[in-house]
């Protein structure tokens, strides 16, 4: 996968459902002071892959107005017990996903799990970025909906012994 990311501290909005990444960019091109291309092998158990390097915001920004299907998302970060977590709040449309990503620098092994978190989807392609910007979360939340209602929450425990807090 081969990803552009924008950031900006500068702006905060609300991930409606009917927000459109392209007039976003637009409207606040010039308070994106932060810039990342980052390019990602495939997930094998968990675990993928990944170079990061900064570039040029104004690059970013015209590289994305050129091409790609751009999603949008507010980022937060929070630490539970030993792990840091991503908590990624999306709009558009894939709103109103939310999606929880533990991070360590090495393996996740003995996850505590936080409540909040309703099922794994570590494995599951159609969360990653790249899934979610070639078929957004608007045209399958019904079907995951149902998957979650008769398969329940579901957590790996590949990886050690993991527990909900």
């Amino acid at each position: 996968a081969l990803r552009v990311r924008l950031m900006t501290r500068a702006a905060r909005l609300d991930m409606t459902p009917d927000l459109d990444p392209i007039a976003v960019l637009r409207e606040y091109r010039d308070v994106f002071r932060e810039a990342y291309v980052t390019v990602k092998g495939p997930s094998v158990g968990g675990t993928r892959y990944e170079a990061e390097r900064e570039i040029d915001s104004r690059i970013a920004a015209e590289l994305m107005m050129r091409g790609g299907a751009p999603i949008i998302k507010n980022r937060y970060s929070v630490w539970l017990d030993e792990d840091g977590w991503s908590i990624d709040v999306f709009g558009g449309a894939n709103a109103p996903l939310i999606v929880a990503e533990a991070e360590r620098s090495g393996p996740v092994t003995n996850l505590s799990i936080p409540k909040f978190c309703v099922t794994e989807i570590t494995d599951q392609v159609r969360f990653s970025n790249d899934g979610l910007a070639g078929r957004p979360f608007r045209e399958w939340q019904d079907d995951f909906e149902r998957e979650l209602a008769a398969n329940g929450p579901q957590f790996q425990q590949l990886f050690g012994k993991n527990r909900m807090i």
